[in-house]
């Protein structure tokens, strides 16, 4: 009977103002609201007033086309949606069955397909499992993405930044409705962290469902400003026993027996099907609150604020929250690289700093940059932050100990595949730190080994820098995941042509076997020895050379650190000529046995074809002992150890604290120059 008294008061509201899009928003409407919105008419008036009528007239046939592209594409987003699929309202009928479930399944995933930023997350199962209960699959694939992408925005990701922004704009409305409750209790981050799964499930895991879609009604009229006034409600009604609770614990008790107790007098279920789906407390001291009742005392105490004021609220509170959210990641990164580098916390902090001012740098003028298009907040803290090639050498060139004079962009080039150990074309932090860390803090031997790395494979490889731009599209592989690809500058790709990927992410399609894999071998990675290292070739070491020239131009040692780097190569050179000359006049008789005596003595038969042929061999020896030389590691160090001007050069003391000084000043002017 009150639910066909209901559908009479909504039908002379349809004849009075109008149905549908042409319906005239009235007090009355109001009113309607609050008294709860009939069974029959609640999925037509969620989509009137969530704005998903429009967005499906505007766009027909586009949830099955959905449907149907992402049906059996197997990502991150996928597999958590199938964990969470019989966790979604399981009291329910609806959801006890495979009907239920598969329209949940499709709802979920078509909507993780067309956003993949935000992909998944939980409480997104439950809201849509009550949308299901009272709008069709495809209305509820548009309440969804109108609950999502408008009416709470940033609260399904995994920083939920738009949860925590409202839950501080709740902390506001608290001190302004409820001093008492102030008074008793001055920390209110309490009522944040209960207060969290109000605002992602709009109530709905607090509530009985017979209750919860009330509020849902009124969340679609009046957006999150309805469930702000009614959590003030809530408090205020458990105001008395929240002021003599001793501790958080009794609390939250208090809270859940309030939540128990909550029922809906007009709900066309029976009684005993609600009390099945609230449960039993024998313990529970709180008389029966119809939601009726309680949802317009939130309307009369604390509809007074407007919308305006949320927005306002919500904007003032943003930065504070963003702010807090980045000083725990950078406090988080701090941590992690401290233990492998041997900077202080200071330094770290103010290179932390610059490496992230040179991410937003480059996101601001490079509006196509390759940091700005793999840019995700919900990556890991080391990832969140990361440089392209050309915004890595800017910053490199700031902060590198020595005045590289010559060829910079061919050596932070070198540097920077050298650090790039996942081949993704991005740096982060960690690595950008280790690099530094070595070039200011490492040992002569370390320094040296990491100027020998330099010129060794995957860093050098002896091909031109400057690659023409028609080379990089060549080598794009066409996916529809490349996009981004085909946005990187030259000095991105690397020089043999081959675009490494590292395991996908931010696009709700990651490969969990690729991660697991990076992890484990990350664990069991030992540390490098000298005799590890490859032997370094003629154009390797040709260039090694180069670089020590260029390291020590403008240093007021230089000429007589040329003078030792000379002497160095020309002794090494002459070490491996007496070395090859060694090793031709001692290798026939060492390669000598029987059966080679006697085919010799055979051979001597036939002096002239003996003859051809050993002028044949020999010249081929000699073209091969000519360009086949090498030196390893330990024969390069044991010869710049013999030289004290090039030994003091590299353990002098470099002080960072300078440097950091001077890169603060001309960051900002680098690239306004530019």
């Amino acid at each position: 009977l009150k639910e066909k008294m209901k559908e009479q008061s909504w039908n002379i509201h349809f004849s009075e103002y109008g149905r549908g899009t042409s319906m005239f928003f009235t007090r009355k409407t109001r009113d309607l609201i609050v008294r709860g919105v009939p069974e029959s008419l609640r999925g037509e008036l969620w989509m009137l007033f969530s704005g998903a009528v429009n967005d499906m007239a505007a766009h027909p046939g586009y949830y099955t086309e959905l449907v149907e592209q992402s049906l059996g594409n197997s990502t991150l987003a996928t597999d958590e949606i199938e964990r969470d699929l019989h966790r979604s309202l399981p009291e329910h009928p609806a959801f006890q069955s495979d009907t239920g479930i598969s329209a949940l399944r499709r709802v979920l995933t078509a909507y993780a397909y067309r956003n993949p930023k935000i992909g998944y997350c939980q409480a997104m199962n439950i809201l849509t499992s009550v949308l299901l209960l009272y709008a069709k699959e495809e209305e509820a694939f548009w309440l969804l993405v109108a609950v999502c992408e408008r009416m709470l925005p940033d609260y399904f990701n995994r920083r939920i930044i738009g949860a925590l922004v409202d839950q501080a704009v709740f902390e506001d409305l608290i001190r302004e409705n409820l001093p008492q409750l102030v008074e008793h209790m001055t920390d209110l981050s309490f009522f944040s962290s209960v207060s969290l799964s109000w605002f992602l499930t709009l109530f709905i895991s607090v509530l009985p469902i017979e209750s919860a879609v009330n509020v849902v009604d009124c969340f679609f009229y009046d957006g999150i400003k309805a469930i702000l006034q009614l959590g003030l409600a809530v408090l205020d009604f458990n105001l008395e026993a929240l002021i003599t609770c001793n501790d958080d614990a009794e609390a939250v008790t208090i809270l859940n027996r309030f939540f128990d107790s909550v029922t809906n007098k007009d709900s066309p279920l029976p009684p005993t099907v609600q009390q099945a789906s609230v449960g039993n407390n024998e313990q529970a001291s709180h008389v029966s609150v119809d939601i009726s009742e309680l949802i317009k005392e939130a309307y009369e105490k604390y509809g007074h604020f407007r919308s305006e004021e949320v927005e306002s609220s919500r904007k003032r509170n943003k930065l504070h929250v963003i702010q807090t959210l980045e000083d725990t990641t950078k406090q988080n990164v701090i941590r992690v690289v401290s233990q492998e580098v041997q900077f202080t916390t200071s330094q770290l902090d103010e290179l932390y700093n610059l490496f992230k001012r040179q991410h937003f740098l480059c996101c601001y003028w490079t509006m196509k940059s390759p940091a700005l298009l793999h840019h995700d907040p919900s990556l890991a803290y080391l990832e969140q932050y990361q440089l392209g090639f050309q915004q890595f050498s800017e910053l490199f060139f700031l902060l590198e100990p020595w005045a590289f004079c010559a060829s910079k962009s061919t050596l932070s080039l070198w540097v920077f595949r050298l650090i790039d150990e996942n081949q993704d074309g991005l740096i982060n932090f960690r690595e950008f730190c280790c690099a530094l860390d070595t070039l200011y803090g490492g040992s002569f031997t370390n320094k040296l080994k990491f100027l020998f790395k330099l010129h060794l494979p995957p860093a050098f490889t002896g091909s031109p820098l400057h690659l023409k731009e028609e080379r990089v599209q060549h080598f794009l592989p066409v996916t529809e995941d490349s996009s981004h690809l085909t946005r990187l500058t030259a000095f991105d790709l690397p020089e043999d042509g081959v675009i490494r990927k590292s395991p996908e992410r931010g696009r709700g399609k990651v490969d969990l076997q690729a991660y697991l894999k990076q992890w484990q071998n990350e664990i069991l990675k030992k540390e490098e020895t000298i005799k590890d290292l490859p032997r370094i070739n003629q154009a390797q070491f040709i260039q090694f050379s180069k670089t020590l020239y260029n390291i020590f131009h403008g240093d007021p040692e230089e000429e007589s650190l040329y003078r030792a780097v000379a002497h160095v190569t020309s002794l090494l050179l002459r070490m491996e000529e007496v070395g090859r000359r060694l090793q031709e006049s001692s290798s026939p008789p060492a390669s000598t046995t029987p059966v080679e005596a006697s085919s010799t003595k055979e051979a001597s038969s036939k002096p002239v074809t003996s003859d051809a042929s050993s002028s044949h061999n020999s010249q081929e020896g000699a073209e091969q002992s000519s360009t086949d030389w090498s030196f390893s590691f330990e024969q390069v160090l044991a010869s710049l150890l013999n030289e004290p001007a090039i030994v003091g050069f590299f353990e002098r003391h470099v002080y960072i604290q300078t440097k950091l000084a001077q890169a603060r000043v001309a960051q900002l002017k680098l690239k306004a120059n530019k």
